[in-house]
C-alpha cells in the first residue's frame, strides 16, 4: 500500500481537518468528526430545516464537501466505510437543531440506518423536530427484494442539492423530506470498477480483478456488482449503463434528465469527460433530453480506478431547485445543454501546380508513412523509457492523415508537394514532432524553388535546407540527443555526388549510425534532459524515427535496375542491400543491443 498518510487511526481526522483548513465556510466541533456551517445562525435564527448528511469516510468529497449554503448544515464522518455512531450523530443533530428541525439524508446502508435513525429517536426524545430520508438510488440491483435493498451511491449528491433548496427557500420539515423522497424515487445510478480500492486499515485491495476484467454494477465500498465482465469500449459501457437506469426508472423517449458522471476515486479526468461524453451520446439515442450534466469527482471509493452515472427525472420545481444557489466546497454549477461544436474554419487548400507528384517521391513518402505506423508500438515503448511515450503515436498519427491525402499529393509537384504535406503534420501530429517535422517540409518546399540542379543535387539542397530551418527552430544540434542527430548526419552523406537514389541511400546509413550512436550521449534538449545519466544505452527515439522513415525511403528508390553501388556489401558471407544493413541497425538502435555492428562498404 502506497499512500500518503501518517497514522491509520488518524486518516479520518487529518483529512478534515485539511479540508476545513482549506475551505471558506467550514468549522469542526472540536475533538469529534463533525463538519458543520461557520454560519449556523443563518439556518436557526431563520428557522429553516437544518440538514446533517453522512456515513463512512473514503468518499470524498462527499459529505463534507457539501456543507454550505444552499446545501447541507452539518456532515457526520465514520470510519473508512464505517457508519459514524449513534453519538456522533447525535452530537451533530444538537449542534445544528432550531425551531425548524432537522432532516437525516443518508444512503441505504445497515449501519448507516441504524445509526443514524435511532439519533433521530433519541433528538425526538429530546424535544427535536427530527426525521429521515434514506436514498436508495441503485439501479444495478433491481428492485433487490432478496438482499439488504437497494443501495445508495452518488445520486445521493443530487438529492443533497434538492432538499437543499428546498430547505433553503425556507419549507417545513415535512415538505423538504416529500421533496427529497421524490427526488429518491426519480434518480437512478449503476457503477463501474476497473480496479479495486484500497481501505488504509487494511492496507490491501479489497477484491481481485484480472487485467481485463470490469466489474459492473458495484457499490461505493467495493461491494460484489451484477456480474464481471471482459473490459469493453466506454461508449458500449455507458450505453450498457443508461440503459439500465432508464429502464430502472422508467425513463422514455422526451423525458428531460440530470446527468451526473461521477469518478470512484482514480480514473483520470480524460477518461471521466470521454464517459461524460459517451453517456451523453446513450441518453441521445434513449431520447432522452439532458437538461443539466455534471462531470468530475462528487462521491468516491478512495482510489477505485472507474465511474458511476446517475440520471434524475426533471420536473420544473427539481430544475429550479438543482440551478437555485448554493455553496459549497465540492458543489459546482451545472451544466447546460448548448450546441457543442462550432464550424471548423476552413483550412487554407493546397496551393495548385501543374502535372503530377513524381511517383518516385510520392512512393518514398508513402513508404516513410507506414514505416511509421509499423514502428509505432516500438517507438513508444522507447519513448517511455527516455521521454514521456507520445512519440511513437505522435508520428503514427501523422503518417496515417498523410496516406490520407494520397489523392491530393499526387496532383501536387515540387514546393506545392512539400508544403501540402508540412500543413498535413501541422494539424495532424501531436506534440513536439509536429511542429518540427512541418518545419522541415516548409524548408525543402521554401529551398526547391530557388534551387536549379539534377534530382540529385536538388535533393540534397531541399533536404539540407529543411533540416537547417528544423535546427534554427528548434535550437538543437549534433550531440545533443536528438532527432538532429540522425539528420545531421544524413544532410552530410546526402551532399556527396551520385544519383538521387544514391544520395537517398547514403543518408539513410547514416541516419541509422547517427540514431545509434545516441546511446551513448547524455541528452542536452528535449524531455530526456531531464531524465539525466539514465537515458544511457538506450537510443534517441526521435533520431531513430527519423533513421526509420529515411530507410524505408530509401528502399523504394533503389529499385531492381537502380541498384547504386552503396547498396551491396558482403556480411558473413552473405550478400546484403543497404537498406537491409540500415534495417538492422535500427533494430539494434531500438533493442540498445550493442555488440559490434555491421557496415555498408
Amino acid at each position: 500500500m502506497k499512500k500518503l498518510i501518517n497514522d491509520v487511526a488518524e486518516v479520518v481526522p487529518q483529512a478534515l481537518s485539511g479540508l476545513v483548513a482549506t475551505s471558506n465556510g467550514l468549522r469542526l466541533i472540536e475533538g469529534t468528526t463533525i463538519v458543520v456551517r461557520d454560519d449556523l445562525d443563518a439556518v436557526t435564527g431563520a428557522g429553516k430545516v437544518a440538514l446533517i448528511s453522512g456515513g463512512g469516510s473514503g468518499h470524498e468529497p462527499a459529505h463534507a464537501g457539501y456543507v454550505g449554503p444552499g446545501m447541507l448544515s452539518a456532515a457526520v464522518a465514520g470510519d473508512v466505510f464505517a457508519s459514524p455512531s449513534t453519538d456522533q450523530v447525535l452530537m451533530a443533530i444538537r449542534a445544528v437543531a432550531g425551531p425548524g428541525g432537522v432532516l437525516l439524508i443518508v444512503k441505504n446502508y445497515t449501519g448507516d440506518r441504524l445509526n443514524f435513525g435511532l439519533a433521530a429517536q433519541i433528538a425526538q426524545g429530546e424535544g427535536i423536530d427530527c426525521d429521515l430520508l434514506v436514498v436508495d438510488d441503485d439501479a444495478a440491483l433491481g428492485s433487490a427484494e432478496k438482499t439488504a435493498g437497494r443501495r445508495g451511491i452518488a445520486g445521493t449528491v443530487l438529492v443533497h442539492k434538492i432538499v437543499g433548496a428546498a430547505a433553503e427557500a425556507g419549507r417545513s420539515l415535512a415538505e423538504v423530506k416529500a421533496a427529497g423522497e421524490a427526488a429518491v424515487a426519480a434518480t437512478g445510478s449503476m457503477g463501474v470498477a476497473l480496479s479495486p480500492c484500497i481501505v488504509p486499515a487494511a492496507g490491501t485491495p479489497n477484491f481481485d480483478l484480472a487485467h481485463d476484467e470490469i466489474e459492473l454494477g458495484l457499490g461505493i465500498h467495493g461491494e460484489a456488482g451484477l456480474e464481471r465482465v471482459n473490459l469493453r469500449p466506454a461508449r458500449h459501457l455507458a450505453r450498457d449503463m443508461i440503459g439500465t437506469i432508464a429502464r430502472d426508472r422508467g425513463l422514455k423517449s422526451g423525458d428531460k434528465v440530470a446527468l451526473l458522471v461521477n469518478n470512484l476515486g482514480a480514473t483520470p479526468p480524460m477518461e471521466v469527460s470521454i464517459m461524460a461524453g459517451d453517456a451523453l451520446d446513450a441518453c441521445a439515442a434513449l431520447g432522452l433530453d439532458v437538461q443539466r450534466v455534471w462531470s468530475g469527482t462528487y462521491l468516491t471509493a478512495i482510489d477505485m480506478a472507474g465511474v458511476s452515472l446517475s440520471l434524475m427525472a426533471l420536473d420544473e420545481a427539481r430544475l429550479e431547485a438543482l440551478d437555485a444557489p448554493a455553496s459549497a466546497p465540492a458543489w459546482t454549477l451545472p451544466g447546460r445543454r448548448l450546441g457543442q461544436t462550432i464550424p471548423a474554419p476552413e483550412a487554407q487548400p493546397a496551393t495548385a501546380s501543374n502535372g503530377r507528384a513524381d511517383p518516385a517521391v510520392l512512393a518514398a513518402l508513402v513508404a516513410g508513412c507506414r514505416a511509421m505506423i509499423d514502428a509505432e508500438p516500438e517507438l513508444t515503448r522507447m519513448d517511455q523509457q527516455v521521454g514521456d511515450g507520445d512519440i511513437g503515436r505522435s508520428l503514427a498519427g501523422g503518417a496515417e492523415a498523410l496516406l490520407a491525402e494520397q489523392d491530393t499529393l499526387a496532383g501536387l509537384t515540387g514546393a506545392a508537394f512539400w508544403r501540402h504535406v508540412g500543413a498535413v503534420i501541422r494539424r495532424s501530429t501531436g506534440g513536439t514532432s509536429g511542429p518540427l517535422y512541418a518545419i522541415l517540409a516548409f524548408g525543402a518546399a521554401n529551398a526547391l524553388e530557388e534551387t536549379q540542379g539534377d534530382a540529385g543535387a536538388t535533393l540534397a539542397a531541399a533536404f539540407a535546407h529543411g533540416v537547417k530551418a528544423l535546427c534554427d527552430l528548434g535550437g538543437a544540434e549534433p550531440g545533443d540527443r536528438t532527432m538532429v542527430d540522425a539528420l545531421a548526419p544524413a544532410v552530410t552523406a546526402m551532399a556527396t555526388a551520385g544519383s538521387a537514389a544514391e544520395r537517398l541511400t547514403a543518408a539513410a546509413r547514416a541516419a541509422a549510425d547517427g540514431a545509434q550512436a545516441t546511446r551513448q550521449m547524455k541528452p542536452r534538449r528535449g524531455r530526456s534532459s531531464y531524465v539525466g545519466d539514465r537515458v544511457l544505452g538506450h537510443s534517441d527515439p526521435g533520431a531513430v524515427a527519423v533513421a526509420t522513415w529515411l530507410d524505408a525511403a530509401a528502399g523504394t528508390r533503389a529499385g531492381p535496375h537502380e541498384r547504386p553501388p552503396l547498396a551491396q556489401t558482403r556480411a558473413s558471407g552473405m550478400r546484403h542491400s543497404a537498406c537491409t544493413i540500415n534495417q538492422l541497425l535500427i533494430k539494434q538502435a531500438m533493442r540498445g543491443d550493442s555488440h559490434v555492428r555491421p557496415r555498408c562498404t
